[in-house]
């Protein structure tokens, strides 16, 4: 039987995530080395270099992405004794002077850095998905708004690197599913730019939980998640579940600068999705998605329209406006927006930037889907395109809107001729 094959990339996190783990899995999985160095040498940024090498972890061949900083752009972000070295009562004296060579940056001073890069679209696009989750987790960690926070750790030369690498090496494998079922996390406390801190660490812990991300926590006592990592699987991480059928075309495993107990390793893999040509189609499938809403009684109708395009523009299911009475018997507009999980931040963004709300509702909604096929014919009246939904063993058939409307312009017919016509040989095609 014929198969229907689609490409995903599985991030398998038993060994923890960070961002150069990130980057050095997706290397060692096939992404161009010269298009990363090219790309990274337009970042507007100083004092720092990068190097590629294999390194030997738990005796395996790993890949090793290491962004090499100049002395005064160092920190603590792989110093054992720095990151850990509480624990047997060290002197705060390091900390100190991690302070005192470090550059605080916020999400609009990272954001021109990297819309000033020679970046490709597709890769800015993923930067600045990754770090719209980190301002949002550190806005939420230290009360403040994602205009005002300042990144620490993260706001450094080499986390904006290794962000930006991260971005430009999936953009580079051009595979737009990616599935993170678990994060595998450690325990303890581990010391930062705020201080001594629980693992995982507060910008971490609202990453999961905003995002609905699982973790399972080991007995290493060690923080195997970073917030750089977390953000990354957070932002591009499309599902949850390995299908059950897969063929593995590429893997790779990239080293973490920390040892540990457990092997630092991240391991990547390019897989085929199968599934059968003849599916069963018995019964729906059922999955989640998530709704936004928010009243507003103080905003034009040019602006509503206006951010309803922007909506559907960033990936929007569905919006619709649903006129209300508010208190003082004001007429409102309730906006609800449905979108999956992984543009829940695009969608909440463009509601504060674009309309005068203060709050948005959030609902996590189980929902039952038809499958369901988009499919080009040919009829009399030329290529049409028609989308086929399998419902309980039976087809149904729906001529697509925008493919009935060029047509019914071309031969100056009305719509509804039109959408008849190719219903009808459509039936004739498949049933």
């Amino acid at each position: 039987m014929d198969k229907k094959e689609r490409k995903a990339i599985y991030f398998e996190c038993y060994g923890g995530i960070s961002g150069d783990m990130t980057v050095a899995a997706l290397l060692d999985m096939g992404a161009d080395e010269k298009e990363l160095r090219r790309q990274l040498d337009s970042l507007p940024l100083e004092g720092f270099s990068v190097e590629i090498s294999r390194v030997k972890k738990s005796g395996l061949d790993c890949c090793d992405f290491n962004v090499v900083l100049e002395e005064k752009y160092h920190n603590h972000d792989h110093d054992i004794v720095y990151l850990y070295g509480h624990r047997q009562g060290d002197a705060d004296h390091e900390e100190h002077s991690h302070h005192a060579h470090h550059v605080h940056r916020g999400l609009k001073d990272v954001t021109e850095i990297i819309n000033q890069s020679n970046l490709t679209e597709g890769a800015k696009k993923i930067a600045g998905d990754i770090f719209r989750v980190l301002a949002e987790a550190e806005a939420k960690a230290h009360g403040a708004t994602i205009e005002t926070v300042h990144f620490h750790e993260v706001g450094a030369v080499d986390s904006i690197v290794d962000i930006a690498a991260a971005a430009i090496c999936l953009d580079n494998l051009g595979i737009n599913e990616i599935i993170v079922p678990e994060l595998y996390e450690g325990r303890g406390t581990v010391r930062c730019a705020h201080g001594i801190l629980p693992i995982p660490v507060p910008a971490v812990q609202h990453i999961v939980a905003g995002h609905g991300i699982a973790m399972h926590i080991t007995n290493v006592e060690a923080e195997l998640v970073t917030p750089t990592g977390a953000a990354i699987a957070a932002a591009v991480r499309t599902a949850d579940k390995l299908p059950k059928k897969y063929r593995i075309r590429a893997s790779g495993m990239g080293a973490g600068k920390r040892e540990y107990k457990t092997a630092s390793i991240l391991r990547t893999m390019i897989i085929e999705c199968l599934e059968e040509e003849q599916a069963d189609y018995s019964e729906p499938s059922k999955d989640y998605i998530y709704k936004l809403e928010s009243n507003i009684d103080d905003c034009t109708g040019e602006t509503l329209g206006y951010v309803m395009e922007c909506l559907f523009a960033e990936g929007a299911r569905d919006v619709n406006y649903m006129p209300v009475f508010m208190k003082k018997n004001r007429p409102a507009y309730q906006i609800n927006i449905i979108c999956m999980q992984k543009d829940i931040a695009a969608m909440e963004k463009i509601l504060f930037r674009e309309t005068t709300t203060i709050g948005i509702r959030r609902m996590k909604m189980e929902r039952t889907v038809l499958e369901r096929e988009v499919r080009k014919i040919m009829t009399s009246l030329g290529e049409a395109e028609i989308k086929i939904c399998h419902a309980y063993g039976e087809l149904k058939i729906y001529p697509e809107y925008e493919s009935v409307a060029a047509i019914a312009a071309e031969k100056e017919c009305t719509y509804r001729e039109v959408w008849e016509k190719v219903f009808r040989e459509a039936e004739n095609i498949l049933l």
